[in-house]
């Protein structure tokens, strides 16, 4: 199983990116998937989430400017981030599950798979 994250980079505040995973080695369609964060000196924070079915739930802090998204065809879940603040600096990861419930969607410890991260800095 590989979870590839990739689309990190430098963004200027306000500024927008998008983060992709593709996923090998699983039946994609049947996983739930999801983006962490973990900042320096922080502990890895639950970003977004989307379910096997198509159900979506955010972190308070990203909510209503991320937005998690899947191509089953692909094996691909993206992450859309729009009016980036510097407190998103991050190195983002992307997270599989097939058995997770609902109520642990939010904690890193539940999944199964990870994939290496990519490093989004938002600075001016």
């Amino acid at each position: 199983v590989q979870l590839q994250a990739s689309g990190g980079g430098l963004a200027q505040p306000g500024g927008s990116l998008t983060l992709s995973c593709v996923v090998s080695g699983l039946t994609f369609s049947r996983y739930t998937m999801g983006w962490f964060r973990e900042a320096p000196g922080k502990e890895r924070e639950f970003v977004a989430v989307i379910r096997y079915n198509g159900h979506t739930y955010y972190g308070d802090s990203v909510k209503g400017r991320f937005a998690i998204s899947r191509d089953n065809a692909k094996a691909t879940v993206f992450l859309q981030m729009n009016s980036l603040l510097p407190e998103d600096t991050a190195v983002y990861y992307c997270a599989g599950d097939a058995g997770i419930i609902l109520s642990s969607v939010r904690r890193p410890n539940e999944y199964d798979y990870w994939g290496r991260g990519t490093q989004v800095t938002v600075s001016s």
